[in-house]
């Protein structure tokens, strides 16, 4: 946080996503091992729990960042629910593992007894499998704005945000992960975000990866960054999502979107360092 601190000093007003995924396997797990004198929380709601306190330390730790800096205290977290569309084809193949590994019996008794789809992982056991959703919204979207307008610098959408339907007048939770990405991506796009950054842990995304001819890119465009996706630059289990997020961003809206790492934050908002992608 005295990272996002330092940009704040600049004069930036921030938005942060986080993710999400060991703590809600850890409290999946919890979950899990309470049965059955406890009875388990479903997946959304483990989502939400791991959002809120996440969000809590967040919160806390930017407050003293600023505090230190003499700079006004106005962070908030929201806890954020992401409309899905109960219609969307990852509802048809769940893919997403979560939780602990079981035996073949206790897959069987999980799925019987519980509804979760259940799939041998790599070898090593069974696995709840859920679906990851795209994004369309927040219900919080109107309290987000709000805040923006007011001058918080939020902190919102933990995990992609909790995933839920509408039925009719209701809003319901749903059993699926959102990427947290593409989450912070719709976030940027609806709070009409000057720039999308996403913070990682290399100063700028790399082709021809871990060879002798690997190289950083700097400035590129949309077009570049397709042409290296379907060359297969990109790990789908970890710079993939964060450039297709960056590249819905820069589509939707005409605006620019930069990989970089966190501590270099600073520097590639103002251009020194970074993967900045343009129309």
């Amino acid at each position: 946080m005295d990272r996002v601190a330092t940009l704040i000093s600049q004069g930036y007003q921030v938005l942060v996503v986080h993710g999400n995924g060991p703590q809600v396997g850890c409290i999946f797990l919890q979950n899990d091992k309470a049965e059955p004198e406890i009875p388990a929380m479903p997946l959304h709601v483990c989502g939400a729990e791991s959002q809120g306190f996440i969000g809590y330390l967040l919160q806390q730790e930017l407050d003293h960042a600023l505090a230190k800096r003499n700079l006004p205290r106005k962070v908030v977290a929201c806890v954020t629910q992401s409309y899905v569309d109960p219609q969307d084809k990852a509802f048809e193949s769940p893919s997403k593992p979560v939780g602990p590994f079981y035996t073949a019996e206790q897959a069987e008794v999980i799925r019987r007894e519980k509804g979760y789809t259940v799939v041998e992982d790599a070898g090593r056991g069974y696995r709840i499998v859920v679906p990851s959703p795209m994004p369309t919204g927040f219900v919080e979207e109107e309290a987000l704005k709000c805040l923006v307008e007011n001058g918080f610098n939020i902190i919102s959408t933990g995990g992609g945000g909790i995933p839920v339907v509408r039925e009719g007048e209701q809003i319901k939770g749903i059993n699926a992960v959102i990427d947290k990405d593409l989450g912070a991506s719709v976030l940027a796009e609806v709070t009409n975000a000057t720039e999308f950054m996403i913070l990682t842990d290399v100063p700028e995304a790399l082709i021809n990866y871990r060879k002798e001819n690997e190289a950083p890119l700097r400035d590129v465009s949309v077009a570049e960054m397709k042409q290296y996706i379907e060359e297969g630059h990109f790990a789908k289990g970890s710079m993939l999502p964060k450039v297709q997020a960056c590249l819905r961003f820069v589509e939707r809206t005409g605006k620019p979107a930069i990989i970089t790492s966190l501590d270099l934050a600073l520097d590639a908002v103002q251009g020194h360092r970074g993967t900045k992608i343009h129309a």
